[in-house]
């Protein structure tokens, strides 16, 4: 295995990772819709509008995009060219309404990764992105019009929501983040890469007047999509910044080491108060058991002083015999006394046990293994299209997951970093058993970079569970090279708090 490692660097080297950006993620979603009209074996003319996928092989545009093609289905073909690769795809129209100016391409071909719906609605003033293929930018770079079956990246242009406005019973948007020709169909975007509305048309700027895009708004989409039965992803997570994300989740994490700092000395003023408590206790005790004795001394030593002196009475009286016991006696409580006296006890504030005060400090929560329920923290996480559902995880202490999965030991908890088969998404998954949290954060690379990671990828006998340090180092470097090929910051950010199931 000596050449795996210096291919994994190879690998690595060569893949620059891209910068996360929720647009781009969108644009690998979004297509060129070319019509092209053919008779007697001729083409007799071309257009083309924009698209984006609703379903893997599914694509939302205009109706007036592709009227004729349902008008004259055996002289006008549809092709969808997506945004990278480097096939176009016979496209089929399966759905068409001319009312709400909507329609639907079904391919055959490459899947797509299907872009998100927003359903709150937008503010004025919100800030808004246009996705879609402009046909001035065409004219300006193209040389042929053959160019445009050519997978390329879509064009953006930002601005921000003028107005909400109905035309005829239909919703739309009014808003400046403009289009031209060749843009209609194309999606609508709020700023973490949601569909908003589809771009329809633009106004006409006469005498200086500034234009503005009409957009059919997310109400109209979602409308046109329940009648044609079309399944989609919606989410109302609000859009913020991983940069915003990350510094609420960092004031967190300083105000959570505060709050512990705090508790901490709390917990130390409360240990020496309880410890001086019991020192007082114990000097109390050790005082009344000393002035026992000494009372006590002192009370056998005048007995014995007494009976001493009786003795000597006794021997005047010529009782020889009773004088000789009696002031033995004496003489023993007398010594009795002293010796109690020698024996009162001291006292040495260190001989006192370490009070139950020391356990009164919080002990940390325990490794939290076996079948766990995690539930999505929003406040700690940054979503733009997840759905948020809880997870499980059936968690072995040495970083097995589900008896089939090995995770690798950081500094932050044990972690796996999974590339999908079916789609554009790299998952690098943190588990820390003591802080029982799951992190997820999500990245959505472009194809290619998608190709590179799937090859720098383990393979099912290498992430199967194992104690064997060869192979858990192995799969580290994997991980490593696995995430420098990724940005340094992901699309998502997700928190999970677990519990036992």
């Amino acid at each position: 295995m000596r050449w795996l490692m210096p291919l994994i660097a190879a690998l690595a080297a060569v893949s620059t990772p891209a910068r996360a950006d929720d647009i781009s993620a969108a644009a690998r979603g979004v297509v060129r819709v070319v019509i092209i009209a053919e008779a007697d074996g001729e083409e007799i003319g071309r257009g083309h509008g924009s698209g984006f996928a609703i379903a893997p092989n599914r694509i939302v545009t205009n109706a007036h995009v592709v009227e004729l093609a349902r008008k004259f289905p055996s002289l006008v073909t549809i092709d969808v060219v997506p945004e990278s690769g480097s096939d176009h795809y016979q496209g089929e129209l399966v759905a068409f309404d001319p009312d709400a100016d909507l329609a639907i391409i079904q391919f055959d071909g490459a899947s797509l990764p299907p872009l998100t719906l927003y359903s709150p609605p937008l503010p004025d003033g919100a800030d808004l992105v246009s996705l879609g293929y402009p046909g001035n930018v065409d004219k300006a770079t193209y040389d042929t019009l053959g160019q445009m079956l050519n997978p390329t990246a879509p064009v953006r242009s930002t601005g921000i929501l003028s107005a909400h406005r109905a035309l005829r019973g239909v919703g739309t948007i009014e808003h400046t983040a403009q289009i031209a020709r060749g843009n209609s169909g194309g999606p609508l975007l709020d700023t973490c890469g949601r569909v908003v509305g589809v771009n329809r048309a633009i106004t006409t700027a006469e005498d200086g007047d500034a234009s503005f895009v009409m957009s059919l708004d997310e109400d109209a989409l979602v409308a046109f999509l329940k009648a044609q039965k079309q399944a989609f992803r919606s989410v109302d997570w609000p859009c913020t910044s991983m940069n915003a994300a990350m510094a609420r989740e960092n004031e967190r994490a300083s105000q959570q080491a505060e709050a512990q700092e705090a508790d901490a000395r709390d917990r130390q003023y409360q240990a020496i108060r309880a410890r001086d408590e019991a020192i007082d206790r114990a000097r109390q005790d050790n005082q009344d058991v000393r002035d026992n004795m000494m009372g006590g001394a002192a009370l056998m030593l005048v007995l014995g002083a007494l009976i001493v002196g009786a003795s000597g009475m006794m021997l005047t009286r010529g009782n020889r015999r009773a004088a000789i016991w009696t002031a033995s006696g004496g003489g023993v409580l007398m010594v009795g006394a002293a010796i109690l006296f020698v024996l009162r006890p001291g006292f040495d504030p260190a001989s006192v046990e370490q009070p139950e005060a020391n356990a009164q400090q919080d002990k940390a929560p325990g490794i939290l293994a076996g079948k766990l329920l995690c539930r999505l923290d929003p406040d700690r996480s940054r979503i733009t299209v997840s759905q948020g559902a809880d997870r499980t995880l059936d968690w072995d202490k040495d970083g097995c997951l589900a008896k089939n999965t090995q995770y690798v030991e950081t500094a932050n908890g044990w972690r796996s970093i999974r590339v999908a088969d079916d789609d554009q998404t790299v998952s690098i998954e943190t588990y820390d058993p003591l802080a029982r949290t799951l992190v997820v954060d999500r990245y959505f690379p472009g194809r290619d970079s998608m190709a590179r990671l799937r090859d720098l990828r383990p393979d099912e006998k290498l992430k199967a569970c194992t104690n064997k340090t060869a192979q858990l180092a192995e799969l580290a470097s994997r991980q490593s090279a696995m995430r420098a090929a990724l940005p340094a910051q992901p699309d998502e950010h997700l928190v999970y708090g677990c519990s036992p199931q």
